[in-house]
């Protein structure tokens, strides 16, 4: 019979081929057979991937079925392999998704996450200047924080200024034009990079020092390192504002100023959409409750459109 390693890697590989992208589910995953080899166990039980699932104790509960989801999925493809693979069964963790109530940066806080940022330390200066360009780019663009580390340098056009994203949420790719002045910035770190490492192990727009793409929980580990220190979080504290925040900012942003610039805001809103990779505008449409500044612009708007005289 095969292990779990080889049939994860198998199951990985089936997915993939058929489109799915797995990122978050891989590392679930190798996370979940690492809790297995701690408990010696070399078979999925229903009781080990719900005591896995269920960690950590803090998380929210839609957090937990995700997981317990993510091995159950797995459990399917194994068990048709060796049957004494148990599959836990349906229901054992069930969640409706909370959607979290965004923090909208300030543009104080965010150039203070910058500065601190350029303050890293590292062995050659890059990791300073990559983190630095890498969360001004998610505040100017709204990327998701897991888009921008899959970028590879034919996807950023130095001179047009377009970042093309590719197999994004739901396995959409896009084409993102941005300001001269982020392409500038763009331009400016990539002569950086190249200088500071001038033999990458990887294909990445963005490089850690060791010439490696940078992964989703070292980019993560850092920015809570980093909000610690310019006081958005307490040394104590397990959650705070997030990387995810920073595009609440951008589309926040973006609605308000389209707002004050007396714009068609609801005809504009799918081109947001279409720029964030929402799937359904509607995901977009959330942002308009998503602040009271926002509404109250909207509200003033709707109260002058009313008075005008038929």
């Amino acid at each position: 019979m095969k292990d779990l390693p080889t049939l994860l890697d198998e199951y990985l590989a089936t997915r993939r081929a058929l489109g799915a992208a797995l990122v978050d589910a891989e590392h679930m995953l190798r996370s979940f057979l690492a809790f297995l080899r701690q408990h010696a166990a070399v078979r999925i039980t229903t009781q080990l991937a719900l005591q896995w699932a269920t960690e950590p104790s803090q998380a929210q509960p839609a957090w937990h079925a995700r997981r317990l989801g993510t091995v159950r999925a797995f459990a399917r493809y194994a068990s048709a392999e060796d049957p004494r693979h148990e599959v836990p069964p349906e229901g054992l963790l069930t969640a409706r998704h909370r959607r979290a109530t965004p923090y909208i940066y300030s543009a104080k806080e965010v150039a203070d996450l910058i500065a601190a940022a350029q303050r890293l330390r590292g062995s050659t200066g890059l990791r300073a200047c990559t983190y630095s360009t890498l969360l001004a780019l998610l505040a100017v663009t709204g990327m998701r924080s897991s888009e921008p580390l899959r970028l590879d340098r034919d996807d950023v056009d130095l001179v047009g200024g377009v970042l093309t994203v590719r197999h994004a949420k739901c396995g959409k790719s896009r084409c993102l034009p941005v300001h001269e002045s982020t392409r500038q910035a763009l331009a400016d770190y990539a002569l950086q990079r190249d200088r500071l490492c001038p033999h990458p192990l990887d294909p990445a727009f963005f490089l850690s020092e060791r010439g490696t793409r940078i992964v989703q929980n070292t980019l993560q580990q850092t920015f809570v390192r980093l909000s610690r220190q310019v006081g958005l979080r307490e040394r104590s504290d397990s959650r705070g504002p997030r990387l995810h925040d920073l595009r609440h900012r951008f589309a926040i942003e973006t609605l308000l100023r389209w707002h004050r610039e007396g714009l068609d805001v609801e005809q504009r809103t799918p081109r947001l959409a279409t720029y964030l990779g929402h799937v359904h505008v509607s995901d977009t449409y959330w942002y308009l409750s998503a602040t009271p500044e926002l509404l109250q612009v909207a509200a003033r708007r709707l109260d002058r459109t009313a008075r005008r005289p038929a």
